[in-house]
Formats: structure tokens, C-alpha cells, sequence
């Protein structure tokens, strides 16, 4: 029987405005913005800053434009949750979201899950989503810093399968392909591309099968020790990946001159 197929595609990125049928949740952790914060904020139903997080809205988001007020900026970008153990925001931080009615979740008392393992649950089981196939969760602030960090923000993916979770970087795109799906990626070669990888994650993979890449493989088997496909290009407009292991898809995303400015 054939496996059902899930799409893939970073429409967000782009300034036209995004399918209706895509509910967006954004998640920001504790490293510096990427340029297109702006863009993705607007994007988003509903706006989750991991504890420090905040701190990063407060400080990053004047500084990604710089042509505005500053006050206003910080008024505009306001989070409507922050959530975590409070041991990283900055108490003005606190204090100033707090008084334009961000929700101050503290979960000091759950040292067992990462904060975005704490946001996406928060995500999940508060945003009121119809079709759940429909959600999709980005994540800035997921990539860069701490190694063990970056390893636990994967694991996430991992541990929330079921659920579309995008960890972005100025530099790429990361999420998980389930091998319960058959997938569709669908490029935006404007905003991303070429360079790619896919990665087995949970287990090695004894087959995968791409089309649209440069050097696709065939009935192939990955695995730490042996072959991982990195560096790999993307050809068209559309990749497929059928794998009996679940997969790490990554993708370089291009630096083009005023996107934040461009996205405001």
C-alpha cells in the first residue's frame, strides 16, 4: 500500500501572502534573529518566546530595523506568551511585556524538556487549529550556540513527529520527513537552494529513494559510518523522498540585500 504524502514548502519566505490553508505558530529561542524575523512574525497566529527568547525580540528586532522607532518597533513585536524557568530573561524585559499583556508562563519547575520541547507542547495543546495536519511551528533561535543545545532543539523534531516544526538560521532550514509519509518539497528557488542534505535520524536507513536532486539516490542506504547525503543540489522545483528511516531535511536559505526592511 502506498504511503501517504505530506508537502513541504517555504511559501513564508516569500513576501506574497501565504495559503489560507497554513496556520502559522512561531517559537523564538535564545540566539540572535535571522534577517527575516519580521516576516515570519507577521506570518504567525500566535508568538512564543522561549524565556531569553524575549530578550532577543526586545534587543533584535530594532536593531533588524533600524529606519523606525525603536519604542515602536518593541510595541509592534510583542510576544503573546513567554514560557520557560525565568532564569534568562532580563527582569525589564519581563517587566515591559508583562505590562503590554504578554502571558509570563513560568515552568521553573520543570527542568526535564528543553524550552522548545516546553513551546511546542504549549502550541499544540493551546492553538486552536481545525486539521492539525494543517499547523506548522517555525522556530528562530533553534540553530548556532551550544551544540548540545542545537541537539536537543533536533530532537525535538524527532520526539514531535506527528507536527510540522521548521528550525530556521540565516544560514538554512531544518525539519523532519517521517518515514510514515512520502514526501513533496516543494522549492522556493528565490529564497532558498541549492546546497541540501538528508540525514537519518533514530536509526540508520537500509532505503531511501529522491527524485529532483543532483545526485538522487536510489534504494539507498544511510547511516552514521557510512553515507549521509550532504552537499547535495536541488535541480527543480520540486524534491521527493520516500525513506524506511526518518529523515533530517536541510536546506541553505539565500542572503538577499534588505529582506527584513523588505518584510516589515
Amino acid at each position: 500500500m502506498p504511503l501517504p504524502t505530506m508537502t513541504h514548502s517555504s511559501a513564508f519566505l516569500l513576501p506574497a501572502a501565504t495559503p489560507p490553508s497554513t496556520t502559522y505558530a512561531l517559537i523564538v529561542l535564545n540566539q540572535r534573529l535571522p534577517r527575516f524575523a519580521p516576516l515570519v512574525w507577521a506570518r504567525a497566529r500566535l508568538r512564543v518566546c522561549a524565556d531569553g527568547g524575549a530578550n532577543r525580540v526586545f534587543d533584535g528586532m530594532p536593531e533588524l530595523l533600524p529606519a523606525e522607532d525603536p519604542a515602536d518597533v518593541r510595541t509592534r513585536y510583542k510576544p503573546d506568551v513567554i514560557k520557560g524557568d525565568m532564569d534568562s530573561i532580563r527582569p525589564e524585559v519581563k517587566e515591559y511585556y508583562s505590562s503590554l499583556g504578554a502571558n509570563i508562563v513560568d515552568e521553573s519547575h520543570d527542568q526535564d524538556t528543553t524550552d522548545l520541547h516546553k513551546c511546542v507542547s504549549f502550541i499544540t495543546s493551546n492553538l486552536s487549529v481545525p486539521d492539525k495536519s494543517n499547523l506548522c511551528i517555525l522556530v528562530l533561535g533553534a540553530l548556532g550556540g551550544r551544540f548540545d543545545h542545537e541537539m536537543g532543539n533536533i530532537n525535538v523534531l524527532y520526539r514531535f513527529s506527528n507536527t510540522k516544526i521548521i528550525l530556521l538560521s540565516d544560514d538554512c532550514s531544518i525539519f523532519l520527513l517521517p518515514k510514515t509519509y512520502s514526501h513533496e518539497i516543494h522549492i522556493e528557488k528565490s529564497v532558498e537552494g541549492p546546497h541540501c542534505g538528508l540525514i537519518p535520524i533514530g536509526g540508520p536507513s537500509t532505503s531511501t529513494t529522491t527524485t529532483g536532486l543532483r545526485w538522487n539516490l536510489d534504494n539507498t542506504s544511510m547511516s552514521y559510518g557510512g553515507l549521509i547525503s550532504t552537499s547535495n543540489i536541488v535541480d527543480g522545483d520540486k524534491v521527493t523522498v520516500t525513506s524506511d528511516s526518518d529523515l533530517i531535511w536541510t536546506i541553505s536559505l539565500r542572503h538577499l540585500a534588505g529582506v527584513a526592511n523588505s518584510f516589515a
